[in-house]
C-alpha cells in the first residue's frame, strides 16, 4: 500500500500530474518526518558518546596519576644500638619495637642525604626535611628488619614513599602558591625536593603497592592501596559463582522443561521478575537481619557479602538461562524423545548444552553487576577500615575485608584530595574488571553460538 493511491479517472491523490514517479504531499511529509527521526536518533547517539567521553575523561585525568609514585631512594643505616642493644637478633625482642624506634634512623639519613648531596635551602627546618619522606616509612623498615633479622648493623638502600603533599606536588596539586596556605606543607619542602629530584634521590615510577597495599589512615593517603579490597571482591565473586550458578540453572531447568504450567508456577515467575527490579539495598537489608543478626555471622566478612549478591543475582541468572533454554528450537527436543530419550536425558544431553553459551553470558553479567554493588555491603558493615589481609580460603571468608566499590565510596569521604586521586584510580580498576568481565561475555557467546 502506498502513498499515491489511484482514483477512478487513473489520477494519484496528492499528485496534481498523476505520475507515480511525482511524490505526492503526503509522502513528502512522511519523508521528512523520517528524516526527522533520523536526526533525533542520530543526535541521542552522539549524546551518549559525548557523554560517555565525558565521564570517562573525569575519571581518567583523576586516576591516571594513583599508578604513579613519588619514592625516596635512601640509604638507612639500622643501627643495633636502637634496635638491638642485645645482639642477639630475638625476633620477640624486635617485634617489640614500634615504628618510634625507626624514626630516627631516617631522620639521621635523610640528614646524611643532604648533607653529601650539598643541598640547602633557605629557609628549611629539619622538620622541613623530615616531612618529605611518608610516616608509613617507618613501618617499612620494621617490616623488612623483622623479615631479615640479618640485616641489622648493615646500611640498606630504600625506596620510600614520600609524602602525599610531595607526591601532590609531581602531580600538579599542590603548587608554591597552595603550599603557602597548606599546613602540611611549606614552599620550602618542595624546594628540597626539587633539589632532591635533580640529586637523583627523588623519583616518580609506577605504582605497584597500589594493587597490592591495604588502606592507609587519613594521615597517610600516599600509602593506601587496593590489596584487601581486590582479594575480599575475589572472595565474594567465588561464593557469589559457587552459589549461584547452579542454583539458578537447577530452577531454570526446572521452571522451563518439568514444572507443570498452572497458577502456581506463573506465581513464581512473576515473583522473579519483580525481584531482578528489587533496589539493591533492599538486599543489604535482608541480609543484615538474616545471615547477621539471625545467623550469627561476622560483619564485613566475604562470606556475608557473597550470600547477599547470591541473593540479588540469583534473579537475573535465572531470566537468562530461561531464555537461553526456551531459544533452543522446539525440534531438538521432538528428536530426542522421538528416538527414545526420556524428558530428563532430552533436556541435560541435547537441550542443556545447546544453551550452555546463553547460560554463561549470563552468569558473567550477573557477576559483573555484583561485582559493582555498594549499597548492600555497606550495610552489612564492609565499609569499615580493614588493614589486615583476610587468611586463604575457606578461613579467610570468615575474615574481615573491604571490596572495590565500597573502598571507591570509603575514599571519597575522606578530607585529602589524595584520596580522591585514589578513588578514581579504583574506579579505573572497577571499570577494568567490568570491561573484561562483559568482554567474555561475548566472546563465549559469539563462540558457542548456534544460529538456527
Amino acid at each position: 500500500m502506498t502513498d499515491l493511491t489511484a482514483t477512478p479517472d487513473g489520477a494519484a491523490v496528492g499528485s496534481k500530474s498523476g505520475s507515480l514517479f511525482e511524490r505526492g504531499a503526503r509522502t513528502r511529509r512522511r519523508h521528512a518526518a523520517e528524516r526527522r527521526f533520523r536526526m533525533i536518533g542520530l543526535a541521542a547517539v552522539i549524546f551518549a558518546i559525548l557523554a560517555l567521553v565525558g565521564l570517562l575523561g573525569s575519571i581518567l585525568s583523576n586516576g591516571l596519576s594513583s599508578f604513579r609514585q613519588t619514592y625516596v631512594v635512601l640509604d638507612v643505616y639500622l643501627d643495633p644500638a636502637k634496635l638491638d642493644k642485645t645482639g642477639d637478633r630475638d625476633p620477640a625482642e624486635l617485634q617489640k619495637l614500634t615504628t618510634f624506634s625507626y624514626a630516627p634512623l631516617l631522620k639521621t639519613a635523610m640528614e646524611t642525604l643532604i648533607e653529601e648531596k650539598g643541598i640547602s635551602v633557605d629557609g628549611a627546618s629539619s622538620k622541613d626535611v623530615d616531612a618529605i619522606i611518608s610516616k608509613e616509612a617507618a613501618a617499612t623498615l620494621r617490616h623488612f628488619v623483622l623479615a631479615n633479622p640479618s640485616s641489622i648493623g648493615e646500611t640498606v638502600k630504600f625506596d620510600l614513599l614520600a609524602s602525599g603533599r610531595i607526591d601532590g606536588y609531581y602531580k600538579g596539586r599542590v603548587t608554591m602558591e597552595t603550599a603557602e596556605l597548606d599546613r602540611n606543607v611549606s614552599p620550602q619542602q618542595l624546594m628540597l625536593a626539587d633539589e632532591l629530584k635533580a640529586a637523583g634521590a627523588l623519583t616518580t615510577r609506577f605504582n605497584l603497592s597500589f594493587f597490592t597495599a591495604p588502606d592507609a589512615s587519613d594521615t597517610r593517603p600516599e600509602a593506601a592501596g587496593l590489596g584487601v579490597a581486590i582479594l575480599g571482591s575475589i572472595y565474594m565473586m567465588l561464593v557469589v559463582l559457587v552459589l549461584s550458578l547452579p542454583i539458578a540453572v537447577a530452577a531454570s531447568i526446572y521452571l522451563e522443561e518439568f514444572a507443570p504450567k498452572n497458577r502456581l508456577t506463573d506465581i513464581i515467575e512473576v515473583n522473579i521478575s519483580n525481584l531482578a527490579a528489587v533496589p539493591s539495598i533492599v538486599f543489604g537489608i535482608l541480609g543484615l537481619a538474616v545471615f547477621i543478626n539471625f545467623a550469627g555471622l561476622p560483619q564485613s566478612a566475604p562470606i556475608v557479602g557473597g550470600l547477599v549478591l547470591t541473593l540479588m543475582t540469583l534473579p537475573t541468572i535465572i531470566i537468562a538461562t530461561r531464555a537461553a533454554l526456551k531459544a533452543v528450537p522446539p525440534s531438538i527436543r521432538e528428536a530426542a524423545l522421538g528416538v527414545g530419550a526420556s524428558k530428563m536425558q532430552a533436556t541435560f544431553h541435547h537441550v542443556l548444552p545447546l544453551a550452555v553459551p546463553g547460560i554463561l553470558t549470563g552468569t558473567i553479567i550477573g557477576l559483573a553487576q555484583a561485582l559493582g554493588e555498594t549499597a548492600p555491603l555497606l550495610l552489612i558493615g564492609m565499609v569499615a577500615f580493614v588493614r589486615e589481609f583476610p587468611a586463604a580460603p575457606p578461613g579467610g571468608f570468615f575474615d574481615p575485608a573491604s571490596a572495590l566499590p565500597v573502598q571507591v565510596y570509603n575514599w571519597t569521604q575522606r578530607g585529602d584530595p589524595a584520596f580522591v586521586e585514589r578513588a578514581s584510580g579504583a574506579i579505573i580498576v572497577l571499570l577494568v574488571f567490568l570491561v573484561i568481565m562483559n568482554g567474555l561475555a561475548i566472546v563465549l557467546r559469539r563462540r558457542f553460538e548456534r544460529r538456527w
